[in-house]
């Protein structure tokens, strides 16, 4: 437990510390105003949560969704309290780096303590749906939420 909690807070770090990109894209940190522009740039950018997400499935399967369709549990979409409905979002599992692109179709988790609440397929693709929960990274273009 102690060794998955240090790489999901390496991941974490890496995703989280802006200009770094998931550790995609490097940059002198010598020079802290270049850093500083950086970091700036892409806050600007990105919108970026870190929280713990849980999946629905089979129990909800055809029920209608705040957007008005019907949610199905093989497909890939999700449920957040704010983000708008039919954003498209990037969800990484902090634990293991597996990530899926999901549709906000819905509203929700109503659990204290959860970020966002995922569909069975996007729970299976990102290595979470035996435990049920994980520390995820949510992203979304700042362009994609006006």
């Amino acid at each position: 437990m102690l060794i998955r909690t240090g790489i999901a807070a390496l991941l974490c770090g890496l995703l989280v510390l802006p200009g770094l990109e998931g550790g995609r894209k490097a940059f002198d940190i010598g020079n802290t105003a270049d850093a500083a522009t950086v970091a700036r740039t892409n806050h600007d950018r990105m919108y970026r949560q870190i929280g713990t997400a849980s999946w629905y499935g089979p129990g909800f399967n055809g029920r209608r969704t705040a957007s008005g369709t019907r949610f199905d549990r093989h497909r890939l979409t999700a449920a957040h309290r704010s983000l708008p409905l039919g954003t498209k979002a990037r969800i990484t599992n902090l634990e293991n780096g597996r990530s899926v692109e999901v549709t906000v179709t819905d509203r929700g988790p109503y659990v204290d303590g959860r970020v966002i609440d995922l569909s069975e397929k996007a729970a299976t693709l990102l290595g979470m749906k035996d435990t049920g929960l994980a520390t995820v990274a949510i992203e979304v273009p700042r362009d994609d939420l006006s």
